[in-house]
């Protein structure tokens, strides 16, 4: 194996990426405290006109989190208490939070083992009379079947709503998502391909009754101030994140091509490890690789091993949302899910992110191909 006095390898680094454009930073920064305006502000409407065109919308609205923009953008679309909303079974539990909030009720599906994205053969057997919306999830920067789910939504009538907080920048069928069904939700949580220096978010929508209703939303339910039209939240996306993220996000592309880089040296290093679970890429998507993630037969022991040689990893997510302490009510579907309780048990995320040095990704692939032992991953 190799050996321990080699220089360890983070999970992230989010200083690499910062020094690398460290006086843009500080020059954003600087531009805001300069301004004395904090809130609502030229910095968030620049990002948001940025943003839009980035994804290919008319419309982008800043929020205070990806958790508050995918809420938000379901109360926007629609979704009232006493819905349903279907959702992929194997995703953060912030997706179905944001269903909870709006007063629906998730309806998980299965997730297909060689993308853990949403199985679209399985939504139409969720469908009832009181499904509303489906909410999609591009995990780990990898587009899910577009198409697919939204042929079953114009079918029965259903909002399609986008949880794109892995994915800024990945692309469907030459279109960046974002911008495939009435609305998206992005999360630009720091170690996002596209983070701010703390929480922040932002919907972006081709729908002009949608964009309004999130800027309703988002700032109490008032237009203008004290004259309240609706029940909203506090949740907006401040202004000196919103000029961090302008300085980010034209260094956007050229991070999304580091990683996607980084994941072919993966790919091509795990392509005969027949007991690994190597993401598979469908032909029509571009991912964004926001994470890379293996299926590992004992997950547990190498993520052990590679902590030994310095290798820092993470879990994603080793409790499915049905089996965790927010929704006991959930707990009997255990078992109805197998998909998503076999990744819950054998997925591991290794080093991802765009000043990673090629040849400590081909040594973290080397010390991953070490530890696979005889067993397959269950299929």
């Amino acid at each position: 194996m190799s050996g321990p006095t080699e220089r360890a390898i983070p999970f992230v680094d989010l200083r690499a990426a910062h020094e690398d454009i460290g006086a843009e930073l500080h020059a954003a920064v600087s531009r805001v405290v300069d301004s004395g305006w904090y809130l609502l502000g030229p910095e968030l409407e620049s990002f948001e006109s940025e943003f839009a065109e980035y994804c290919g919308t008319h419309h982008c609205v800043g929020v205070g989190s990806g958790l508050s923009a995918l809420e938000l953008a379901l109360r926007a679309a629609g979704v009232r208490p006493g819905d349903e909303v279907i959702v992929p079974a194997y995703t953060w539990v912030a997706t179905w939070i944001a269903v909870t909030e709006t007063g629906a009720r998730p309806v998980p599906v299965d997730v297909e083992e060689q993308t853990y994205n949403i199985d679209a053969s399985q939504i139409a057997a969720a469908i009832t009379s009181s499904t509303a919306a489906i909410v999609p999830v591009h995990l780990r920067g990898e587009p899910a079947d577009m198409d697919a789910v939204t042929e079953i939504a114009e079918a029965h009538g259903l909002a399609v709503i986008e949880d794109a907080a892995q994915a800024h920048g990945a692309m469907h069928r030459g279109r960046r998502v974002g911008s495939l069904g009435a609305a998206a939700a992005f999360s630009f949580y720091p170690t996002k391909n596209l983070g701010a220096l703390g929480d922040g978010g932002a919907v972006t929508t081709d729908d002009d009754e949608i964009a309004d209703r999130v800027r309703l939303l988002r700032n109490y339910g008032q237009r203008d101030r004290y004259s309240i039209e609706t029940a909203g939240v506090n949740s907006r996306l401040a202004e000196i994140q919103a000029a961090v993220l302008r300085a980010k996000l034209p260094h956007l592309d050229g991070w999304n091509e580091a990683r996607g880089r980084l994941a072919e040296i993966y790919r091509q290093a795990f392509v005969d490890q027949d007991s690994l679970l190597v993401p598979e890429v469908p032909d029509w998507a571009q991912p964004a690789w926001h994470l890379f993630v293996v299926g590992h037969p004992d997950r547990d022991a190498c993520r052990a091993a590679l902590q030994e040689q310095g290798i820092q990893t993470l879990v994603h997510y080793p409790v499915p949302p049905h089996l965790s302490g927010a929704y006991p009510d959930y707990a009997e579907l255990r078992g109805s899910l197998p998909v998503t309780e076999r990744l819950a048990e054998k997925t591991l995320s290794l080093p991802m992110y765009p000043q990673l040095d090629p040849e400590a990704c081909a040594r973290v692939a080397r010390t991953v191909i070490e530890t696979v032992g005889p067993s397959t991953v269950s299929s």
